[in-house]
């Protein structure tokens, strides 16, 4: 059957992700020897350098696995919770009927690093250096920008340019980077390299260093730094300057936690997706709509207007 990408084969592992760069560093992981967790976390820390218009260290993160030691679906929130402060009536008082989807303001606790930090520890093998260390190189080192990120960084370089100056310096030292250049974020290395030697030089055993680069994250330099650029009040999208809510205690309130899956059996498969705080069970809905079509009638990507 004809195909505009080549067809993938193998007996060792495989690995796919949105960028190549986070690719290969899984695949290096498994020819390393380890797990198919510790792949993944390395290429998630790596997809946070290469794609960063896409996602970061103050993104979200949830994880649906199978582990084969416990033989069950298990789901990892990675979802960090609003600030304590914002409530309806503070949002009320600044005069606010929405939360300004851009700004300080729709800032919530960071997930995504302490989401990785659990699969890694309770699924993994490595060590944190093993799987951090190809974030650390791509970002001081470089990686080749490509044009989606470009395009990113050409629409908002005004904002940056006036009023996130600390983006701008980061993304804008020699203009809006061209696509194909080789382009490195030595301040994202540097505070990944920060966790790394606050962890190793606390403790020595893995799991413990683990917790130690979870709590410098949550607890300590990060946060703090954290706090202090959420006081400082910015422009947002309702055209106004405001101080954001989240603070150092609201990191440092929160873990990464296991739950059971959202799951829904279609005909002879059972699809297992997050809570809702997730899109997960927006899709078992559509599943449940199509309970009695057999979509095997229709073949991948053939035209389906005549589904009753």
């Amino acid at each position: 059957m004809f195909t505009s990408r080549p067809e993938l084969r193998g007996t060792f592992g495989m690995v796919s992700s949105t960028h190549w760069l986070a690719s290969q560093t899984g695949m290096a992981i498994l020819e390393r020897g380890g797990n198919a967790f510790d792949a993944a976390v390395a290429a998630g820390f790596v997809l946070q350098v290469v794609e960063p218009h896409l996602n970061g260290p103050g993104g979200d993160l949830p994880i649906i696995l199978w582990d084969t030691r416990r033989a069950k679906v298990e789901v990892i929130c990675g979802q960090g919770p609003a600030p304590k402060a914002a409530s309806i009536r503070h949002f009320e008082q600044l005069g606010l009927d929405d939360v300004p989807g851009t700004g300080l303001l729709a800032a919530c606790v960071p997930g995504a690093f302490g989401a990785w930090l659990m699969l890694l520890g309770e699924h993994g093998t490595m060590r944190l250096r093993d799987v951090l260390q190809y974030a650390i190189e791509y970002a001081t080192s470089g990686y080749p920008m490509v044009p989606a990120i470009s395009q990113a960084i050409a629409r908002v370089a005004p904002l940056f340019q006036s009023e996130w100056r600390e983006s701008a310096r980061i993304y804008l030292t020699n203009g809006v980077p061209e696509p194909g250049s080789t382009f490195r974020n030595p301040d994202l290395g540097h505070t990944y390299q920060r966790i790394l030697d606050e962890a190793e030089l606390a403790e020595t055993e893995r799991d413990r260093q683990i917790e130690a680069a979870r709590r410098a994250f949550y607890e300590g330099f990060v946060a703090e730094a954290i706090d202090a650029a959420c006081r400082v009040p910015s422009i947002d999208s309702s055209g106004e300057r405001h101080a954001g809510l989240l603070t150092a205690a609201d990191l440092a309130g929160w873990r990464a936690r296991y739950e059971p899956s959202t799951h829904f059996t279609y005909q002879d498969a059972t699809v297992h997706k997050t809570a809702p705080w997730g899109q997960g069970p927006v899709f078992l809905q559509q599943l449940a709509l199509l309970q009695g079509v057999d979509l095997r009638r229709w073949a991948f990507s053939a035209p389906t207007t005549s589904i009753p």
